[in-house]
């Protein structure tokens, strides 16, 4: 049985992809997508996990206009929610899938430098 926080962080999850995929009139905020969120228990608080094509520049950009429009979207979830207190948002930018690439990266350099060793030795 899933808990009601776990409920209400799917239902955020969608309905922010939705006002981002409208767009919001800030020019600061480019490609996003929301990779997670996570309520606290007692549903005062909603981590928003983002990532945005592009440099640091871009990242932290973005973060600044999704941080200059939490209003708005805490405004419209309400509307969505309907419960008596809505969520106060908070954005945070997702490194895992940086982190991943990382991994992936390095992985592929042991791979290409242990193909490398063993073809000298035979």
């Amino acid at each position: 049985m899933h808990k009601r926080s776990d409920k209400v962080a799917e239902t955020i999850h969608t309905t922010i992809s939705i006002i981002l995929s409208r767009g919001l009139n800030d020019p600061r905020i480019g490609f996003v997508t929301i990779t997670g969120v996570e309520v606290t228990d007692d549903l005062h608080l909603a981590r928003i996990f983002f990532t945005v094509i592009g440099d640091e520049t871009s990242k932290k950009n973005t973060e600044a206009g999704l941080k200059s429009a939490a209003g708005h979207i805490r405004h419209e979830l309400g509307k969505v929610l309907k419960m008596r207190y809505t969520p106060d948002i908070l954005f945070k930018y997702d490194h895992s899938q940086e982190y991943g690439q990382r991994i992936d990266d390095l992985l592929r350099e042991v791979g290409t430098g242990n193909e490398g060793d063993d073809s000298e030795h035979r």
